[in-house]
């Protein structure tokens, strides 16, 4: 999971990476271009068509859940030190990708163009996929307690109850010497560490975009749809 980080990176044979290793270093290789092309692509949509103010209004009903969802979940996350299943990963192990899902859905609905939808479900498709696929891999193999977990909590839509863990259950058991000097619950410096403030800006952002671009568009005489 994103959220869990990848353990160092699993080989077999003669030092070749495995299946899910390749998947994910082609899925971190295409996510940051592919996003400026979706970000581009979005800006030129929203310069041709008007948004609709109450396609905007409904949008914040996904965008916000799912940028509370992605700062909740950071808050509890510490990568390659402890398989965290507290928080919102006592109910599915990707909150992260599930906020990014939410907020990615809300402004394609602000926008209300199919090809915009398209090109975000097919972009979520061509990274997350993999990307889920391959660190389930590498926690498997980190994470003795990862087994027990995945059988009780889902990997994308969460269950309704909070999932429990015994006390013996191994959940976080390469870091058990050290587990008492890790803040428990959230943690604002963990939410600060992991820079998800980044996601609010950039959500500020794209939303005075949805608002004022075409004004300023029209304003140095940009003639649109």
């Amino acid at each position: 999971m994103t959220a869990q980080g990848a353990a160092p990176e699993a080989r077999s044979g003669r030092g070749r990476p495995t299946r899910w290793q390749s998947w994910l270093r082609l899925a971190r290789r295409i996510r940051v271009p592919l996003g400026f092309l979706v970000a581009a692509l979005y800006l030129f949509e929203l310069g041709r068509h008007a948004p609709r103010t109450a396609a905007v209004v409904w949008s914040l009903a996904l965008v916000l859940p799912g940028l509370w969802l992605r700062g909740y979940a950071s808050g509890y996350v510490k990568k390659n030190r402890e398989l965290t299943t507290a928080g919102p990963y006592a109910f599915t192990r990707n909150p992260l990708y599930l906020g990014s899902m939410l907020m990615a859905v809300g402004f394609a609905v602000a926008l209300l163009n199919w090809l915009v939808a398209a090109v975000l479900a097919c972009g979520f498709a061509l990274v997350y996929i993999p990307v889920i696929a391959a660190e389930e891999h590498s926690l498997r193999a980190q994470f003795p307690g990862f087994a027990a977990y995945s059988r009780a909590v889902p990997r994308f839509i969460p269950r309704l109850t909070p999932a429990h863990f015994p006390a013996e259950t191994p959940v976080d058991a390469p870091v058990a010497a050290t587990a008492a000097a890790v803040p428990q619950g959230f943690s604002l410096a963990l939410y600060l560490q992991h820079r998800e403030y980044n996601a609010a800006i950039g959500t500020t952002l794209l939303y005075l975009c949805l608002l004022l671009l075409r004004p300023a568009l029209a304003a140095i005489g940009f003639r649109a749809q």
